[in-house]
């Protein structure tokens, strides 16, 4: 975010962010893009010792008890070493931390956020399956009713921190007979349940973040760690998609920022043609539409930051909102980093610079959390609902009628 935005907290945050960023081991950002770190256990512990995580969570429950606006502070600056170090923190800290916030009980609460704020426990939210992540009503992992416990069998794929995870949030169908949307249950899975998790995948980037399979067999799941109502993961779904999509296009901002500022280094230093390449506007021109993207990305970022911390802001609303988010900022940071690879040339697809890293990495973002297909789809949805219901009741000009021919007799035909 801007810092003329920010209180003097907020900067205070940041730099706190900052500072703890700058400590990272060069080798433990390179151990992870080579596998050799399967989860960053020591990172998202340091993350709790600092008390890191759960921006949002309130204090009563180990968070630090902040808004959606510090939360993208934090989100933004935790990237800057790596995507995969706002993924793996955002999962546990921003997404799973949601649900047993908005929907768990005072036991849930107590139980599972004050570990997980401390970093002593991690946490993944399995969601995406074999057959596919959209049709999120699609799922066929089942939950049976057996006395008082549920026996969950089935399997979810690309679960960022399920190789490390303690607890995973879980959806599975509970009720066959019921439409998608009334028949789904979402728990609370302890790995010591019996859940199997394999770290089996090839990324193209983003290692290191515990990404696995995670398969469930005739795992007992006691009724007391059912979030929510039983048949009732809908409104869970549907409020994990804030912290889901606007986590993620702040995360990609920061992941983004330092391809651009190597770039702008690179080019003031490089010389050709007897001058510095950030005299050719063929160049310069290049890194200012980075710049331009960048910066858009944070106005749009805060915007919506500041509707998610509103409560009269409509929830459909606000899912148009996020989902626009989500889609604008990760394909602008896309073209930025893209941007800044070009005018870097041949030695931007060598490992001597992480660009290439860092093109890697933001690659997922437009895939991950929902595509950005997915995201347009929600948007029109939202979009149109709005203007319907704008139309029975607005207090806004009617510019239809604002042409020379508005009212000729028999143009305006729509059937």
């Amino acid at each position: 975010m801007f810092d003329f935005l920010m209180t003097p907290e907020q900067l205070k945050l940041r730099d706190e962010v900052r500072e703890f960023v700058r400590s990272i081991p060069r080798e433990y950002i390179l151990d992870m893009d080579a596998d050799k770190i399967k989860y960053p256990k020591d990172f998202i512990r340091e993350c709790g010792r600092r008390n890191l995580i759960g921006i949002r969570v309130p204090k009563e429950y180990g968070g630090r008890g902040l808004k959606w606006v510090d939360d993208v502070i934090v989100a933004e600056e935790i990237c800057v070493p790596g995507y995969i170090f706002g993924c793996t923190w955002g999962v546990t800290g921003d997404v799973v931390t949601e649900a047993i916030v908005h929907f768990g009980t005072e036991e849930q609460k107590k139980r599972f956020l004050p570990p997980i704020c401390k970093g002593e426990k991690f946490a993944a939210e399995c969601l995406t399956e074999p057959r596919g992540g959209s049709d999120f009503f699609g799922a066929t992992t089942f939950a049976r009713r057996d006395g008082d416990d549920f026996i969950l069998n089935g399997q979810k794929r690309f679960i960022v921190g399920g190789e490390g995870a303690d607890y995973f949030l879980v959806y599975a169908k509970t009720d066959l007979e019921a439409p998608p949307h009334k028949g789904m249950t979402c728990f609370m899975v302890e790995r010591e349940m019996g859940v199997k998790t394999e770290y089996l995948y090839g990324l193209m980037g983003c290692r290191g973040g515990g990404t696995a399979r995670v398969v469930f067999e005739n795992v007992r799941v006691p009724k007391e760690n059912v979030i929510g109502e039983v048949n009732g993961a809908a409104p869970i779904f549907y409020q994990m998609m804030v912290p889901e999509r606007l986590g993620t296009a702040a995360m990609t901002i920061g992941a983004a920022r330092p391809a651009v500022e190597i770039a702008t280094d690179y080019t003031t230093k490089r010389k050709a043609f007897g001058t510095q390449i950030k005299n050719f506007q063929a160049v310069s021109f290049k890194v200012a539409d980075a710049v331009l993207k960048l910066d858009t990305c944070r106005s749009v970022i805060y915007t919506t930051a500041v509707a998610a911390d509103d409560p009269n802001v409509k929830a459909s609303r606000l899912r148009r909102l996020v989902s626009q988010s989500k889609k604008f900022v990760t394909e602008q940071c896309w073209d930025a980093v893209n941007l800044a690879m070009q005018v870097m040339g041949g030695i931007a697809y060598t490992d001597v610079y992480p660009l290439e890293k860092i093109v890697r990495d933001l690659r997922l973002s437009m895939i991950w959390v929902g595509t950005n297909e997915i995201m347009t789809l929600i948007s029109q949805h939202e979009w149109y609902k709005e203007r319907a219901e704008e139309l029975k009741n607005s207090n806004k000009r009617d510019s239809e009628a604002d042409a020379l021919n508005a009212f000729a007799a028999g143009e305006k035909i729509y059937e």
